[in-house]
């Protein structure tokens, strides 16, 4: 059984809930609570936020422009779309207008779709040939993309419910280690097969152009042999589901972050939420930070995968969405 479904049933069982989910795929749940009340869960989205919260959190250009009039430091970016949105919106940017932006700005740029999730097509672009072959792949099956400025900093997801940090990790992208005799793709493939033994949805493509670009400035290949111990990263965007790793800060969380991503949250009218936060340091007062986006719906399979520790803070977040929901 999929990770939250399983997590899920455990907890709603012990509750003494009747627990019924969907066979096939394992994702979809419906819950009847002792109380007689009932609430459905489609993989990680809950009854617990309200539709349009959520749905205004999915979309990082709304969400982002909201966040910024409140007062958080957001990535400065614009929205540019396909030419059959253009022809529809009043006011059309297409991807040449995107590609004068990005000069604006100044490189390197980050060009990525409007609400895909699981950082599937988040580039770091670096020149016309790359905003073009990126944009074009977005644009291609996405009618809307965002070019945002680059901001450098550590990479940090705070998962909140209603006043109360749950966890705080750092989020790290995809890496091999060499070990003087296996290629960097024998290394990728590798770690590949040992993330899906975990039963999740890992989005570790081998002929992802982003990992190529990558190996290519660091004049590296497929076929290159690191050095014993030696440490590269395959892409710049740090999602977990594209393989890469967590480093758990939940005890070491400063106070200033614990605050920020709790008003973050309820000023976006949420009450579970994952704030991601690019800052130089999660375990000291604030200086500065970057609001990345916030997700109204965070996996948490990844971060669970750490230990035990980690597990059991997922069901006891579980636990009290559920125990809301049945309270409600």
């Amino acid at each position: 059984m999929k990770f939250t479904a399983s997590i899920l049933k455990k907890v709603a069982t012990e509750m003494g809930a009747n627990v019924v989910i969907e066979p096939e795929y394992e994702l979809i749940g419906h819950i009847t609570f002792k109380n007689g009340k009932i609430t459905v869960f489609d993989n990680t989205r809950f009854n617990i936020n309200g539709f349009g919260s959520a749905n205004l959190a999915q979309d990082k250009a709304f969400s982002n422009y909201f966040l910024g009039k409140l007062g958080y430091r957001v990535t400065e970016g614009k929205t540019f779309f396909n030419d059959k949105m253009c022809a529809k919106v009043a006011n059309p940017r297409n991807i040449h207008d995107g590609w004068n932006y990005a000069q604006e700005l100044g490189f390197p740029v980050i060009v990525k779709p409007l609400n895909l999730s699981l950082g599937i097509l988040v580039t770091k672009v670096y020149n016309k040939q790359e905003y073009y072959q990126v944009a074009e792949k977005i644009l291609a099956t996405q009618s809307v993309l965002i070019v945002e400025r680059f901001y450098n900093g550590n990479d940090f997801r705070i998962l909140v419910l209603d006043n109360e940090v749950i966890a705080a990790y750092q989020r790290i992208p995809l890496s091999v280690t060499g070990d003087a005799k296996s290629t960097i793709l024998e290394l990728l493939q590798n770690k590949r097969e040992q993330l899906i033994k975990t039963g999740e949805k890992i989005l570790i493509d081998v002929e992802d152009f982003r990992i190529i670009k990558k190996l290519n400035q660091q004049n590296l290949t497929f076929d290159s042999v690191l050095a014993e111990d030696t440490l590269i990263y395959l892409l710049d965007n740090a999602n977990l589901s594209t393989g890469g790793d967590a480093v758990d800060f939940t005890d070491k969380i400063h106070p200033d972050f614990q605050k920020l991503a709790i008003n973050i949250t309820k000023d976006m009218g949420l009450r579970l939420a994952g704030v991601d936060i690019l800052t130089a340091d999660l375990t000291q007062p604030i200086v500065d930070y970057t609001l990345l986006e916030i997700n109204s719906a965070p996996g948490l399979a990844h971060y669970a995968l750490l230990g035990e520790k980690q597990i059991q803070q997922v069901e006891d977040l579980y636990r009290k969405i559920l125990q809301a929901l049945e309270n409600e």
